[in-house]
């Protein structure tokens, strides 16, 4: 399983280990506002675990934990998976962070490395991403990754902003 890093951040593969700090992080209602718009359960953030699990061993990716590098804390999670979870789709990614570290650039140097990730590792022709059209600072952060906005679409049982970009526009968005 893949780990990546950024300046401050270690991006480990989900696993059961992380299952304190990811229900911390996914139990926070302000969190999950735009995500299932309710804090998870004990039981949602088992579930999830198991999930995610799933799918590194299908698909060789999924979802991350953000381990701050400087206190060792899981400040946040984020993914590359397929859009609505079928392999049909294209690649999207995603993000969350706790509350005490929104507004650190955290959240855009996360999704900096998974799209690198994504684009450079997997090889995907395109990366996507959807909040609700309410969530602002998501969508500045899908602006700042180069994505471009492509419409509303229903994912994830809500209409949702799609973003996107392709290949060759991430390769542009790169310095020389």
């Amino acid at each position: 399983m893949t780990i990546l890093t950024t300046a401050r951040l270690r991006l480990e593969p989900i696993t059961d280990a992380h299952f304190e700090g990811l229900h911390a992080l996914n139990s926070d209602a302000e969190v999950m506002r735009y995500v299932t718009g309710r804090p998870d359960t004990p039981e949602d953030t088992w579930e999830a675990i198991e999930r995610t699990k799933a799918r590194w061993a299908e698909w060789g990716y999924s979802w991350w934990a953000f381990i701050e590098i400087e206190t060792g804390e899981l400040v946040g999670a984020g993914c590359v998976q397929h859009l609505g979870r079928d392999k049909a789709n294209p690649h999207e990614t995603g993000w969350r962070l706790r509350r005490d570290r929104w507004g650190r650039g955290y959240a855009i140097e996360a999704a900096r490395e998974m799209a690198r990730f994504a684009f450079e590792d997997l090889r995907a022709p395109e990366l996507c991403a959807v909040c609700m059209p309410e969530n602002v600072a998501s969508s500045r952060v899908m602006e700042r990754l180069g994505m471009s906005y492509r419409g509303s679409g229903h994912w994830y049982d809500m209409e949702m902003s799609v973003y996107g970009m392709s290949h060759a526009e991430w390769l542009g968005t790169r310095p020389a």
